[in-house]
């Protein structure tokens, strides 16, 4: 089930912590979450996910590189000068 982060701003501004977070289904995620503290001034923040592993490579392959002066649109295919 997905985690979903949010950060009361009552809490905020009385300098307790203020995110804190909640599992719910994706179905649910719009709505709104009160804070363990039970007020309702709360805002879901946005989070990264990071897919992958080690940097470095760590036996993943890398992507290959487009070959030079071919391909199309701005990236060597003559459209822009960049030929």
């Amino acid at each position: 089930m997905p985690r979903y982060e949010f950060r009361c701003r009552d809490c905020a501004t009385m300098g307790e912590p203020a995110t804190f977070e909640v599992d719910r289904p994706m179905q649910a995620s719009s709505e709104p979450a009160a804070c363990p503290l039970g007020h309702a001034d709360t805002v879901k923040l946005l989070s990264t996910v990071s897919l992958g592993g080690r940097s470095g490579g760590g036996g993943m392959p890398r992507p290959a590189m487009a070959p030079a002066g071919g391909g199309g649109g701005c990236c060597g295919g003559g459209c822009c000068g960049g030929g």
